[in-house]
């Protein structure tokens, strides 16, 4: 897995190239969490345009952030999932909590 982080002024922008598996999550919480917790993040968006596979600790991940942004009054996105991967997040539920766009453009129009 690779990982990008870039803060847009509020705005913490995940891209994740890769696998969100078992073997990736824990640092993938950590990496997201350091940065909530020491700078001035109202939005997270996870771009999962690069993801090939995603599991339920993957999804676990996604749970557990959107569970802290939301504590911080933020909000959070997701963005770019293939077919295959939007399935799993469909199949889990998670489109019903986070809002799920195409692309990073489409949230810089809302």
């Amino acid at each position: 897995m690779e990982l990008e982080l870039k803060q847009i002024r509020n705005t913490l922008l995940v891209r994740v190239k890769g696998e969100m598996d078992m073997l990736v999550a824990e640092k993938l919480r950590k990496e997201i969490d350091r940065r909530l917790e020491t700078k001035q993040i109202t939005n997270l968006v996870i771009n999962l345009d690069k993801v090939t596979f995603i599991d339920s600790s993957g999804l676990g991940v996604i749970i557990g952030r959107y569970k802290k942004i939301s504590s911080l009054n933020g909000k959070m996105f997701i963005v770019g999932a293939s077919p295959s991967v939007r399935k799993i997040l469909m199949f889990s539920g998670i489109n019903k909590l986070i809002s799920m766009y195409n692309n990073e453009q489409d949230i810089i129009s809302i």
